[in-house]
């Protein structure tokens, strides 16, 4: 297992959850993918990446699973904040966040359940009805979406443990998918 001082780990913590966010908002998945840049779109693409990242890090729970905990927990505190900035009352926010979890829970879980299918069509049709609600039929950007999320796994799991205990996270350039 890893140990690391309470502001190395705090730091680490902030590091992996930076990474996550920023791979989420990159520009190419609102362009060429089409995923659509709302307040809803951008928090799917957050609970996509937060899900992979979780996924990789059960891989180990003895030594990264307390990490993981730690960065869902910053997933929510910053959730809780990004509804109090856009004007949620405090009575509301809780039922907010309540909301924001099941959806969470419900996204990771479905994607886990693909990702364990060999076939691609099961998690075409999940990131259609989670990221693309919209579209009656896989749209395309779901189907590069679909390639780009296997890439994304197969990516982090190439990653070695401390790398990942560092906050060294890399997930592939959308772009090149």
């Amino acid at each position: 297992m890893f140990s690391f001082p309470r502001q190395q780990r705090a730091r680490t913590i902030r590091a992996l959850y930076g990474v996550i966010v920023a791979q989420a908002r990159s520009p190419s998945f609102y362009s060429a993918y089409l995923v659509p840049d709302t307040v809803e779109g951008r928090f799917d693409m957050i609970v996509l990446h937060l899900a992979l990242v979780l996924r990789r890090l059960r891989r180990e729970p003895v030594r990264l699973g307390a990490l993981g905990q730690s960065v869902f927990d910053l997933f929510c505190t910053d959730m809780d904040h990004s509804l109090r900035e856009m004007g949620v009352g405090d009575l509301a926010v809780p039922k907010h966040m309540r909301r924001l979890g099941e959806a969470f829970y419900g996204r990771a879980l479905a994607y886990d359940h693909a990702l364990d299918q060999e076939r691609g069509e099961e998690l075409v049709a999940v990131l259609t009805r989670n990221v693309f609600p919209a579209a009656d039929a896989a749209p395309p950007g779901a189907v590069r979406l679909e390639r780009y999320v296997r890439a994304a796994e197969a990516c982090l799991n190439g990653q070695i443990d401390a790398a990942l205990a560092a906050a060294v996270l890399r997930f592939p350039d959308p772009d090149t998918i």
